[in-house]
């Protein structure tokens, strides 16, 4: 039997994930502050990687807050805001927080949101005290505040809540324009301010199950059933005994991570087309190579020689290359899809603990097939020739 081919790119990609994956961040039951300020209420928000703590006095209708954000880039900005009328920004009254540009402190101020257009410096329409602004040792940005709810809205118990985070302040305080990707358009809901839950609209949670199960097909498919079924392929058909088990095994893995990769191509295809404005090129550019790739490769299931045909080694080599570009890809694409999704952290976390250990599973089982190849071959090289000689 000939030696194994080179070993397959799954080990180097499990350590690629890892650096250039973004460190997990902590959840807002982990956070500590520098003046350990403690709030009996914390959210993990459900985009921009943002978290908010309160405590609520029903009594004098108090709201204490500590946001926490990072900003995209250094310089840039961080915002929650309280929309009194509305569920958009356009109306909130916000407070913003940023590293001044020559000082490089950090400092927060109110701004009134009257329309997209109008963003200005200015007193907001309720009272406002205690603001304070620290930055953490990961980027961030905490904003510290008091707010005296509003009594219409201290009645209901419920406030509209709205958070972004953008690129860059001018010198006279102007803010930047934020993203309008899916997360940025995302960031707003419904505080709850006695049970101390926070819910979006409908609609946004509709479009963020799609999401969800847009991801997670996808993530099962593309970034894990193909790795396995690759494992199956190249280490379980070194045992002589595992002949044919191990193809029908690899061909039912296969068929299935491409069934169920289809489906999860199809729902990002139909959020494509509810999400007008909304592309993410080189996500939506990956999963169009990565069907076309499957999709020959499924047919190398119909059109596969026999062992001794005289195509069969060039068959070998298109059916290799399609399928470890197939992993490339899908482990590629899966973290770029975590980037726009921004799932909470223990979601990429479970993510990379399933690669890496696809990765060490198949660093062991490399070497214990090179040890059976390698006996195999000493085997047949001492074993003593019994053919005929001289036609005796």
């Amino acid at each position: 039997m000939a030696p194994p081919p080179p070993p397959p790119p799954i080990i180097w990609l499990c350590l690629w994930a890892l650096i250039i994956s973004p460190a997990v961040s902590l959840t807002c039951s982990s956070q500590k502050f520098k003046k350990n300020e403690v709030y009996p209420n914390c959210l993990d928000l459900p985009s921009l990687s943002s978290y908010l703590h309160f405590s609520y006095d029903s009594a004098n209708t108090t709201l204490s807050i500590a946001f926490v954000a990072a900003p995209p880039k250094s310089g840039g900005w961080i915002a929650w805001a309280i929309n009194p009328k509305a569920t958009g920004m356009a109306g909130s009254q916000s407070l913003v927080a940023y590293k001044n540009s020559s000082t490089g402190t950090a400092q927060v101020h109110t701004y009134d949101v009257a329309s997209y257009g109008s963003i200005v410096p200015k007193d907001l329409s309720f009272e406002v005290w205690d603001k304070t602004v620290e930055s953490t040792s990961d980027g961030s940005l905490a904003i510290f505040a008091k707010i005296k709810v509003p009594a219409d809205l201290a009645t209901s118990g419920k406030i509209n809540q709205v958070w972004q985070v953008g690129p860059s302040v001018g010198d006279d305080g102007t803010l930047a324009k934020h993203d309008f990707a899916s997360a940025n358009l995302q960031a707003k809901g419904t505080l709850d301010l006695k049970s101390g839950q926070s819910a979006t609209g409908s609609g946004g949670n509709d479009k963020l199950k799609k999401k969800n199960i847009h991801g997670i097909l996808n993530a099962v498919s593309w970034g894990i059933l193909f790795p396995l079924g690759a494992m199956i392929a190249r280490y379980i058909r070194t045992f002589e005994s595992a002949d044919p088990a191990w193809f029908y095994l690899h061909a039912s893995c296969q068929v299935s991570a491409y069934a169920i990769g289809v489906a999860g191509w199809g729902t990002g295809l139909k959020l494509g087309s509810e999400s007008p404005g909304i592309t993410y090129s080189a996500h939506r550019n990956i999963g169009i190579a990565l069907f076309v790739l499957a999709t020959v490769q499924i047919f190398a299931l119909f059109i596969r020689p026999k062992k001794d045909h005289k195509y069969r080694f060039y068959w070998n080599i298109y059916h290799h290359s399609f399928g470890y570009a197939i992993i490339v890809l899908g482990i590629v694409n899966v973290f770029k899809g975590f980037s726009i999704l921004s799932p909470e952290h223990k979601w990429r976390t479970a993510y990379m603990i399933v690669i890496i250990a696809l990765g060490g599973i198949s660093l062991l089982l490399e070497a214990i097939t090179w040890v059976v190849v390698l006996k195999r071959k000493s085997k047949k090289s001492t074993k003593p020739y019994d053919g005929y000689n001289n036609g005796n």
